[in-house]
């Protein structure tokens, strides 16, 4: 097997729906390890508000992409893409199954996609110069030089999107070809995986959101206000990436006192069911995918016996 076809497993879903136990099931019946799919996952000492598995939860199956990053960091997609497929080749040069693991559809999609993000720049300090452009000049004066080379890019923005308008006008300066270009080119290319996907949810919408509810509860139980305090008083600035997530960024506000605690709960609570249905509407999009529907409760043993059907059909079991 050649290795762009190499096969792995996807397991995927929505926020609740009982994935990280999947992953660790099948990796044990497989011979798999794991490797996280969460963009929140990455960040060193955001346990609780992003469900990262104990060592218990784990059960001696390996797992990868989790703790790499610190909290202050900036972490895209495109270092995911580079640091995921340097463990995904590792795994599979042991012998071993690939098992991805996670909810961010994107560090998904571009991972089995083999994107080519273009992060190497001749000029280390171009991304620097840029930033400090926006922010003295203002969004929509980048935006509109954006607009001038790569309309098609530029349409998609909005002046309040930094990181964005600063990457497609990075793109451009360091190589002369338009982001739009240079992403048009990457999705020509066959995908570097071959990719067998299981999508996890409920039957039932309202279900799901009672899980997710339960879970933002048990979240708080187990330290969520003490962990974002930690974070913050060790110095890392409520304005930074991670702590934009949810249930970081509602949090600290309760903690600053510009809203109760009750009230962050409430917020934590409807943004993640907010998160999971456009988890699902990007799913819902995707061919290929098999799914697994739970009922009022997780059956671990049907889930046992359509997951095998699933890996069967697929050629993995």
């Amino acid at each position: 097997m050649t290795e762009k076809t190499a096969k792995i497993l996807v397991i995927t879903g929505p926020t609740a729906t009982g994935k990280t136990a999947a992953g660790v099931l099948l990796a044990q019946e497989l011979g798999g390890e794991v490797v996280s799919a969460d963009s929140m996952q990455v960040y060193r000492r955001m346990d609780v508000g992003t469900a990262k598995a104990t060592e218990e939860e784990m059960q001696g199956v390996p797992h990868h992409m989790i703790d790499i990053a610190d909290p202050t960091e900036d972490y895209s997609v495109a270092c995911y893409v580079k640091e995921a497929d340097v463990c995904v080749q590792d795994i599979l040069a042991r012998g071993k199954l690939p098992i991805l693991v996670g909810g961010t559809g994107l560090y998904i999609d571009s991972l089995i996609a083999g994107r080519d993000f273009g992060e190497d720049t001749p000029d280390p300090g171009l991304r620097d110069e840029l930033y400090e452009k926006y922010d003295r000049l203002g969004g929509e004066t980048l935006l509109e030089e954006l607009r001038k080379i790569d309309p098609e890019r530029a349409a998609k923005l909005y002046p309040a999107d930094k990181k964005r308008i600063v990457r497609a006008l990075e793109v451009y300066c360091a190589t002369g070809q338009t982001i739009t270009a240079h992403d048009a080119e990457t999705k020509k290319r066959p995908p570097r995986y071959d990719a067998a996907r299981l999508a996890l949810s409920y039957a039932d919408r309202a279900v799901l959101y009672e899980r997710i509810d339960l879970r933002v509860d048990k979240m708080v139980e187990a330290g969520l206000f003490d962990e974002v305090r930690s974070l913050l008083t060790s110095g890392v600035p409520a304005g930074c990436t991670a702590m934009q997530a949810i249930g970081y960024k509602e949090t600290a506000a309760a903690l600053r006192g510009e809203i109760t605690e009750a009230q962050a709960i409430d917020t934590i609570k409807r943004e993640s069911r907010r998160y999971a249905k456009r988890q699902l509407t990007w799913l819902r999009a995707k061919p290929g995918l098999y799914w697994h529907l739970w009922l009022d409760q997780q059956n671990w043993l049907n889930f046992r016996q359509n997951s095998t059907l699933f890996l069967r059909e697929v050629g993995l079991k």
